[in-house]
């Protein structure tokens, strides 16, 4: 009886955490005040969407946001994207913005919670939007959720920030350390391409599960 009351406190403060988060996310749509929201195609993923040839691919993009990726992927024949996001405000704008298209699935949920597989998931603003104790959580979620050969592609902050996020920033060496043990890196770079208010301030990732060749 003790273990069935802690397992049902523990699931409760979970629960109680993540509709917490939700509505802090709903919120800042509510009010607008979506400053990471580019307003556009973030140019590094932009690029490397034009060099994918396999339209079939399964995409996912976590925390999407306004998702510009998704608008771009589905002008450019991608067929099997997922979205996901924990602000009920936000999904139910991008359910009528894409409705009646089957190429694309808008699921409002936690990151952390769902399951499925995919082999390229597209990283804009959700890693850094995380507390940085949800890091390593992070890394095996990915893991997790890529096929083989799977690769994890995106931006990622590369300056520390000085107010507490989010967003919460990292460097170099910690991605590194963070991502070694489950992740080969086929290219860790300074961003020469990052949006005009992000210059100098990002690097470009691509990842691949370990054990893929």
């Amino acid at each position: 009886m003790e273990t069935e009351n802690h397992t049902s406190a523990v699931s409760l403060f979970a629960k109680t955490d993540a509709m917490q988060n939700a509505d802090f996310w709903n919120n800042q749509y509510k009010a607008n005040t979506t400053g990471w929201d580019l307003g556009q195609v973030s140019p590094p993923l932009k690029r490397y969407i034009d060099q994918l040839t396999d339209k079939n691919q399964r995409i996912l993009i976590p925390g999407c946001g306004n998702t510009y990726e998704a608008e771009y992927l589905l002008q450019h024949g991608f067929n099997n994207i997922t979205l996901i996001d924990i602000a009920p405000i936000l999904v139910e704008r991008l359910k009528i913005k894409f409705a009646f298209n089957s190429a694309i699935k808008i699921l409002l949920g936690n990151f952390f919670t769902h399951n499925g597989e995919y082999d390229l998931v597209l990283e804009q603003t959700f890693f850094c939007a995380l507390d940085t104790s949800l890091r390593l959580s992070y890394v095996a979620k990915m893991k997790e959720l890529l096929a083989v050969n799977g690769k994890l592609v995106g931006v990622f902050f590369n300056k520390l920030f000085e107010q507490n996020g989010p967003p919460f920033g990292g460097v170099k060496q910690e991605y590194i350390h963070l991502f070694k043990d489950d992740f080969h890196f086929k290219v860790v770079d300074e961003c020469y391409n990052s949006f005009i208010k992000r210059k100098d301030s990002e690097l470009f990732i691509i990842l691949q599960k370990r054990g893929t060749d």
